[in-house]
């Protein structure tokens, strides 16, 4: 009943836009035209992350603004620290964790608290389900658990087995390992020279839904790493509703959880989830492990903007939970910064440092208690979901093979479309 949405972009502009990629490397000054120069700076969070630096020209007066990106954290295994840029009128930067610190010791053994965590689990014969982004996140651990084979930390299960339930990740996988000097840490470079980055015994990257569902018809104890990290959508949905119940089992977070994803509303204690129309006991171990983020803390983006050297003229504080960014921006007022947390459609010129518009402070709409009326679409497609029953009835009986290939289409339209 509500009027169509336009989208602000399909998938063929996307597809448009892929062809228009050009490659940079770090450091390099690209001429984007007379008046915009661009510089991208490792920004130490991901591989390839990077910070843009662009110099504006109008008028033959040229400003300097800098865009953080996401920054981040320090000492991270495989890539690089963030490098930190000196100069800029002005900078636009993240503020994720701009609140608060990492809970982690000085010197962090990442290997050995997840080896000891992993060693508890399959001890009592249940699984680690670890979300994770496919991107980075499942790189580091692996990097890991090629560390904790080689040392023998695991030892009630030494050969146990990590299964990558995701294409994304198992593509980003294969990007890692290959010539990546100019991004990789000095450590992963020499785990590099003897072709080992990420390959142990015991590896298992999934690929198809039939293989991705036999994982929870096993009994054999194992790690399972899985998209979405935030549990919001994806493969590990299927894993947590097999898990969860589970006492033996652990449910290992290993990233950022932002506010109302299902990995939040688990760290926070709820004793039972819905999942695919179930409902599911939380009876599993559920585990944040410290420390592990690829984004700086508080610290680490106060250290970040405080290389800048004079400070900028201005600090626009983004990217972050509504109060997060206020807290942010206080903190580096508190430090000497100019800085402020830009509302929605604030206008601000940057030739004479002042705000042009106010923009509009977006309140949050509150839940209402009534459900919101199907619309036609919705309703066509739960007529279709009871043709779909007719038809799962109608193939009782009919051969293995084709059984199999029906469920695996059903699968992969779920994975598909489970959000």
């Amino acid at each position: 009943g509500r009027p169509p949405v336009e989208p602000l972009y399909t998938l063929a502009d996307v597809e448009r836009t892929l062809r228009h990629l050009v490659v940079c490397e770090y450091g390099q000054e690209i001429q984007v035209n007379d008046d915009i120069k661009l510089r991208f700076t490792d920004a130490g969070h991901l591989l390839g992350s990077s910070s843009a630096e662009l110099w504006l020209t109008e008028n033959g007066e040229t400003k300097k603004i800098v865009f953080s990106g996401d920054i981040g954290n320090r000492e991270q295994p495989i890539i690089r620290d963030p490098q930190f840029i000196h100069e800029a009128d002005y900078v636009v930067t993240e503020s994720t964790y701009g609140d608060r610190l990492h809970d982690m010791d000085v010197d962090p053994d990442y290997t050995g608290d997840l080896a000891q965590l992993i060693d508890e689990t399959l001890s009592k014969g249940g699984n680690v389900v670890i979300p994770s982004f496919a991107v980075g996140r499942t790189q580091e651990l692996l990097y890991f658990m090629r560390e904790m084979k080689e040392q023998g930390l695991v030892r009630s299960v030494p050969n146990f087995q990590v299964y990558v339930d995701s294409p994304l990740a198992g593509a980003a996988t294969r990007i890692f390992s290959g010539d990546l000097h100019g991004y990789l840490d000095e450590e992963a470079i020499e785990a590099l020279k003897g072709g080992a980055l990420f390959q142990f015994p015991g590896l298992n990257i999934t690929e198809s839904t039939q293989e991705s569902m036999a994982l929870n018809s096993d009994p054999t104890p194992k790690v399972i790493i899985s998209a979405s990290g935030m549990c919001d959508a994806g493969r590990i949905r299927h894993h947590l509703k097999h898990n969860l119940w589970r006492e033996e089992c652990a449910v290992v977070f290993v990233g950022y959880q932002a506010e109302g994803s299902l990995g939040r509303r688990l760290l926070d204690g709820v004793t039972h989830v819905k999942l695919f129309g179930e409902e599911i006991s939380v009876k599993a171990r559920i585990v944040n492990f410290p420390g592990l983020s690829s984004h700086a803390d508080k610290n680490g983006l106060i250290a970040w903007m405080q290389a800048y050297d004079p400070k900028p003229q201005h600090v626009f504080v983004v990217h972050g939970e509504s109060q997060v960014t206020e807290i942010y921006a206080q903190t580096l007022r508190d430090l000497g910064f100019q800085a402020h947390a830009p509302n929605y459609e604030e206008v601000y010129d940057l030739l004479t440092n002042h705000m042009m518009a106010p923009g509009v402070i977006l309140q949050r709409k509150p839940v209402s208690a009534l459900p919101s009326p199907a619309s036609p679409a919705y309703r066509r497609l739960e007529d279709v979901g009871k043709h779909l029953m007719e038809v799962i009835a109608h193939n009782k009986g009919g051969s293995n093979k084709d059984l199999g290939k029906f469920a695996d289409q059903i699968r992969a339209l779920i994975d598909k479309w489970d959000r």
